[in-house]
């Protein structure tokens, strides 16, 4: 028979377990979005974790440094956006629309430009990931395949090299207008650049396969 005492420190260790999953998740989704409005070096371990709600001193019982963090921080908001842009392209199928346009709508919108918090990590962080080590950069790299391979699946064109090719240059044309979309200080040239993106990926042919 389990004692009392022996049954609420089992329930003890389970509801520790089980915060620490929780504070765990608090600090990557805060990591997540604060990296990319502050940038990698934007902000220190102690703002971040005081931003989670939580103390400095549990940051090393969850993270092996602050690398560590910004590479798992990293998949997160890659992930995240992996899966918006699945259940996007889903429903515009569902409802006999154009799966591929409404992932560049939905990118290429004044909503994605004005929360970088909340959207792409490369549009938030690109020139930012580029100067990380390699963990993070590795981080980077795997999310961005996958997202060209998500893209790919949408594109039209003979075949799988073709698609791939018309995928990675969407992309690239996408984040490069975001980017320059809110570096400019100026709302109507702002918009202009990110109509003008999506007039060009609308028109824009396929490549010969």
């Amino acid at each position: 028979m389990i004692s009392d005492s022996a049954a609420n420190k089992g329930n003890a260790m389970k509801v520790s377990k089980e915060q620490m999953a929780e504070n765990r998740e608090r600090i990557l989704d805060t990591a997540a979005q604060l990296f990319r409005e502050k940038g990698f070096d934007g902000i220190g371990v102690a703002d971040l974790m005081k931003s989670a709600g939580l103390t400095h001193g549990g940051f090393y019982g969850h993270f092996a440094s602050k690398d560590d963090l910004m590479a798992q921080a990293t998949e997160r908001a890659l992930g995240k956006l992996h899966t918006a842009w699945a259940a996007l392209a889903r429903d515009a199928a569902h409802n006999g629309k154009d799966p591929l346009g409404a992932v560049e709508s939905a990118y290429l919108s004044a909503r994605h430009r004005d929360a970088p918090g909340h959207g792409c990590l490369l549009a938030a962080l690109g020139s930012d990931a580029a100067r990380q080590g390699p963990v993070v950069r590795q981080a980077v790299t795997d999310g961005v395949q996958k997202q060209v391979d998500a893209l790919a699946t949408l594109m039209p064109g003979r075949t799988k090299a073709a698609k791939r090719q018309r995928a990675l240059a969407d992309y690239a044309s996408m984040v490069g207008a975001m980017v320059l979309a809110r570096a400019v200080d100026d709302p109507d040239f702002s918009d202009e650049i990110l109509q003008a993106t999506a007039a060009a990926l609308r028109v824009c042919a396929p490549p010969a396969a």
